[in-house]
């Protein structure tokens, strides 16, 4: 099907936008009276937006990817005019018409059309049927192996200092000593390592009971050093559990997956070093859940953007490991003009007990995708949680989704009705995602 076929609505095309100033400034940019040389066709949408200074921006967005250009010197994908170009083709059937796109936004168009030839072609293969080189590869890998062997033995004898000490030396030490510790585990090419141990750092006088907290997280922390030691002689999707967890990527060597995919949620997560974008998607067909990530260094947003609560048809390859979640995105993605509704989930203890069972598979997991149904939002002593409508069973929030405007959100959409509610839910509590009111199942309602 034509990706032109399908126009997105004003709601999912601001939902691709990375923050709140993106989200503003692009609605001020969806009229008419800026923009100039506007067409669609082929997949695409394209036009010139007028700049301050007398200045003109060249925007193009590829529909089937999607993906943005710009001649704007933003950082943020899309920009402020990819946005308000989406939100002019999606109030005005009339406002862009269809055409060949010109010659400053066909070349970009092209390449990005070979770039998706390309990735059809089989594992290793270049541009120029070359094969890249495995001896080189292996003994690569065999060498990261090692270092981070290295790190994983040094971090079961710092574990075993704070053991013999005790843990109430863990706070008259400070955080220092768990920084140089986590600085090896870089050296030693074990990210993974490395973020577990600034978590431990940062347990100590965290507060009531953070001596469980601590002891807890330092036995996972020397179930996966253990792991590690052991990987050879694990399962082998274990196994790739275990290699993603310490830090190495896990390949994405499943067979591909064909399927309309439902956008659930978008959300950014950062730290000092990069920026994260996590996108939950729904297989219609298959059924099946997947989670796409990208990264943008510190202060940039990351390139992949999807409008939630479209329904796209496109490819994912899998990675390996327990779960199986997280995938690849094809080159394209085409919307689709069919009917949609929110995955089948169940009650709180539904949920429970998937988070339960993916937590055989992934020690470390913090978190499962799952979906409530009939759930309502209701205060509790504790904060706000979703309780089942027979009032059996209930799920805390998590203390970040307490105080999140997505939580007046949802408790505003469900008026003291049941209501269906996509999350996250872990150890922590349930992080609501999105959600569908009874009275609009086919409309998904961002909640983060």
């Amino acid at each position: 099907m034509n990706a032109m076929g399908v126009r997105w609505t004003a709601d999912q095309v601001l939902a691709l936008a990375p923050d709140e100033a993106s989200r503003r400034a692009g609605s001020r940019l969806g009229t008419a009276g800026v923009w100039s040389g506007t067409g669609c066709g082929d997949g695409a949408v394209w036009g010139v937006c007028a700049g301050s200074g007398g200045r003109s921006y060249e925007t193009v967005v590829d529909l089937t990817g999607p993906a943005y250009t710009c001649a704007c010197p933003s950082r943020k994908f899309p920009c402020k005019h990819a946005l308000g170009l989406l939100l002019l083709h999606a109030s005005d059937g009339t406002a862009v018409a269809e055409g060949t796109p010109p010659e400053w936004a066909g070349p970009w168009l092209a390449k990005r059309r070979e770039r998706a030839g390309a990735a059809s072609r089989p594992a290793g293969t270049g541009a120029s049927g070359g094969t890249a080189d495995p001896e080189a590869a292996r003994r690569r890998a065999e060498r990261r192996a090692a270092r981070i062997t290295a790190g994983a033995q040094e971090l079961e004898q710092r574990l075993a200092d704070l053991m013999r000490g005790g843990l109430a030396t863990a706070e008259q030490a400070g955080y220092g000593l768990w920084e140089e510790t986590a600085a090896r585990m870089v050296d030693a090419q074990a990210p993974g390592l490395a973020g577990r141990v600034r978590e431990l750092g940062a347990i100590p006088g965290s507060g009531p009971g953070w001596p469980v907290r601590l002891l807890e997280e330092c036995a996972l922390t020397h179930l996966l050093d253990r792991a590690w030691l052991a990987a050879d002689r694990l399962p082998a999707d274990f196994a790739a559990t275990v290699r993603t967890r310490v830090g190495l990527t896990a390949p994405a060597d499943g067979a591909p997956v064909r399927d309309h995919w439902l956008v659930l949620a978008q959300y950014d997560t950062a730290d000092a070093r990069l920026t994260t974008r996590r996108v939950w998607l729904y297989g219609t067909s298959t059924g099946r859940t997947a989670l796409l990530l990208s990264f943008g260094a510190a202060g940039r947003a990351p390139g992949l953007a999807l409008p939630v609560g479209a329904l796209l048809d496109g490819e994912l390859t899998p990675h390996s490991g327990a779960g199986r979640l997280r995938a690849e995105p094809g080159e394209h993605f085409v919307p689709v003009d069919a009917p949609v509704s929110p995955p089948p989930g169940g009650p709180v203890g539904e949920a429970l007990g998937a988070y339960g069972r993916a937590l055989s598979d992934d020690p470390w997991l913090d978190s499962w995708p799952v979906t409530l149904r009939q759930v309502v939002p209701a205060r509790a002593e504790y904060g706000w949680q979703l309780a089942d409508a027979d009032g059996r069973e209930a799920l805390p929030l998590t203390p970040a989704a307490q105080n999140r405007p997505g939580l007046w959100r949802l408790v505003a959409l469900s008026g003291g009705a049941p209501l269906t509610v996509f999350g996250e839910c872990g150890h922590r509590g349930f992080t609501p995602l999105a959600a569908w009111s009874p009275e609009a199942p086919a409309e998904t309602v961002p909640l983060i």
